[in-house]
């Protein structure tokens, strides 16, 4: 099937990462690829200029993964960051998830699961399957003993110990009966439950940290990379070609906003007392003032594809990219006209 511009886009912008495949697996040979994997990441000279993919924080400290297993860390709310003293992997990370103010998780290809009890300072290799690269996209954890990990073709995984031991969980058949699912994005809800957002317009919700699943269609066909829950409740999805999709009833009943860009959606968050924040490819920043329905818009003057983004502790956005970090990230609300 031929790939539009914006799914050309992101198999550069994220290598590969949404769309399951690695790059180091094409480019370079699967067991090349493999043998990479197993070895801890370097030191990287320009650490803050990698494509990063995921990034979170507890307290000040801000932690953002990426290509080839790097991890970096900030102290002052981004103004500078260093590489994490060991990770021992190079696989691609593709999402990094704070417990607590000292157990961090991360995830991403050939189901690699770290686990870092100092803050993201080292980290310690809890799962891993190098017969075949089947990605981790997310992970989730509740507190420092219950999380959940998400990827490639349903793959779902659970711990109630911290990740000593990671039991796979069987989600709910597709409503077409295709196949697995691909589940890109793990979020928190307003009363202890978890969501994850998946391809073909599927959403899941988890009442039970992550043991069940109950799907919600939302109508759209297409794929949802990124979604967030709202403080009233409201439930907010996006992805492919910009598409948003909001319920304001737990999923029950869903409808399209108006997001104002064809560029794909690639993360977001309710950013407190503001809005719904958002990023997207094509160097594409959204906000919305009215819970979801609607959204500002800005874009970067190099349009370099936006990845990841995680709230400071002073309420202001960090961003990452292709590039690595953003330091001219643009918030809709300042352009006028929007």
């Amino acid at each position: 099937m031929a790939m539009n511009h914006s799914i050309r886009r992101l198999a550069s912008a994220l290598a590969a990462a949404f769309l399951s495949c690695s790059v180091w697996a094409q480019g370079e040979g699967a067991d090349f690829a493999a043998t990479l994997g197993k070895l801890p990441a370097a030191h990287a000279p320009q650490a803050t200029q990698v494509l990063m993919l995921g990034a979170t924080r507890a307290g000040k400290r801000l932690v953002a993964v990426g290509d080839r297993g790097l991890v970096i860390l900030s102290d002052d709310d981004g103004k500078t960051y260093r590489q994490a003293r060991t990770v021992p992997t190079r696989a691609t990370l593709t999402a990094v998830w704070a417990a607590d103010a000292s157990h961090f998780f991360a995830v991403g290809h050939w189901g690699v699961i770290l686990a870092s009890a100092d803050a993201g300072e080292t980290w310690t290799l809890q799962r891993s399957d190098f017969s075949a690269d089947q990605p981790l996209f997310s992970v989730w954890f509740k507190d420092a003993r219950h999380g959940v990990a998400a990827g490639l073709f349903s793959l779902l995984l659970v711990t109630s110990n911290g990740g000593t031991t990671w039991d796979p969980v069987k989600m709910p058949a597709p409503l077409n009966n295709k196949g697995d699912l691909n589940l890109y994005k793990l979020f928190p809800g307003v009363d202890g439950d978890v969501w994850l957002a998946a391809e073909q317009g599927m959403v899941y919700r988890s009442k039970d940290l992550g043991q069940s699943w109950t799907a919600f269609p939302t109508g759209a066909k297409g794929t949802f990379w990124a979604g967030a829950v709202l403080p009233n409740g409201t439930v907010v999805v996006g992805g492919l070609t910009g598409r948003v999709m909001l319920s304001d009833d737990q999923g029950k009943t869903w409808h399209e906003s108006e997001s104002g860009t064809k560029s794909s959606i690639t993360d977001m968050m309710a950013i407190p007392d503001v809005g719904l924040f958002a990023v997207a490819l094509d160097g594409i920043s959204l906000l919305s003032l009215d819970g979801g329905h609607t959204f500002r818009t800005a874009q970067l003057t190099d349009q370099r594809p936006l990845t990841a983004l995680a709230l400071k502790s002073d309420g202001k956005v960090a961003a990452y990219s292709q590039n690595g970090v953003v330091n001219d990230l643009i918030m809709p609300s300042a352009v006028a006209g929007k």
